[in-house]
């Protein structure tokens, strides 16, 4: 094991979740960097683990690690956890990861649990391509726009909140989207109060509005993706209707596609249902 440096997933909530690889690797390398140390120790110490723990947070990811590749090409192993599920998925290590890479340094995945994918799975929206935003901006313009622009995507997407924040998240989807566009919801997920519910995302706002235990603990959004003319915003549809006024629906949709950059032939279908 010497010399690599193992990016390990551990368990998002259930500690059985921990694959029997990641175990015998966290038992063996010759420390281990860690996202919250505090956070680790706790973890390591159930598994009854003593590797050395070193801290690797964005604040000092930069400087922390030039000395970890050093260690690594000293001969000395070292594993990358983040606080739950797999690392640099919205988690520090990809200043890390590049770092090794550029000195010949081995990086090996040691993958298991990730929200992300678990979310995906059981959400029961389209999954062969899907877009992971993470986390939106908090607040202002910012937010408003990122919301924006995955309301109109034509793919799932997967959306990470605060619990403090998911009421004004789902406020804005709603007044973005159609009235049956649907939003899954995942809350806690592999804990004791795992919640899974899909709906319209006006419905789950009523829901997380009147249950306060919807805004508690860790939250997974996936987002439906926006049919054809949900793609399209008020001014283009207005632009759509006057093309078609003047224009064949193959012309219409080439200078559609041309305004908004979305794919002609969707357009095309979008304008033939428009015009019959």
């Amino acid at each position: 094991m010497s010399g690599s440096l193992y990016v390990v997933s551990t368990p998002i909530g259930n500690l059985d979740d921990l694959s029997r690889r990641a175990l015998e690797v966290l038992g063996q390398v010759d420390w281990v960097a860690a996202e919250d140390t505090r956070h680790s120790q706790t973890l390591l110490n159930h598994l009854g683990i003593k590797a050395r723990l070193i801290s690797c947070h964005d604040h000092n990811e930069a400087e922390r690690s030039p000395e970890l590749v050093a260690r690594l090409r000293d001969g000395e192993s070292g594993a990358l956890i983040s606080d739950a599920g797999t690392p640099l998925v919205s988690d520090p290590g990809y200043r890390l990861v590049r770092a090794c890479q550029d000195a010949g340094v081995a990086v090996v995945p040691v993958p298991g649990a990730s929200a992300l994918l678990a979310a995906l799975a059981v959400s029961g929206q389209p999954s062969d391509r899907f877009l992971f935003e993470g986390f939106v901006p908090s607040k202002g313009a910012a937010r408003e726009n990122a919301l924006r622009r995955l309301a109109g995507l034509d793919v799932t997407s997967v959306i990470f909140e605060a619990p403090h924040r998911v009421v004004s998240l789902l406020e804005s989807l709603a007044g973005l989207v159609d009235a049956d566009r649907e939003l899954t919801l995942c809350r806690e997920l592999t804990k004791r109060f795992e919640t899974v519910r899909r709906g319209p995302v006006a419905e789950l706002l009523e829901w997380v509005r009147g249950d306060k235990d919807q805004r508690r603990g860790e939250l997974v959004l996936v987002l439906s993706p926006a049919a054809r003319g949900e793609q399209l915003s008020e001014q283009d549809r207005a632009l759509a209707k006057a093309l078609l006024a003047e224009l064949p629906v193959s012309r219409a949709a080439r200078v559609l596609a041309a305004h908004t950059g979305l794919k002609r032939q969707e357009l095309y279908n979008y304008l033939e249902g428009v015009n019959s």
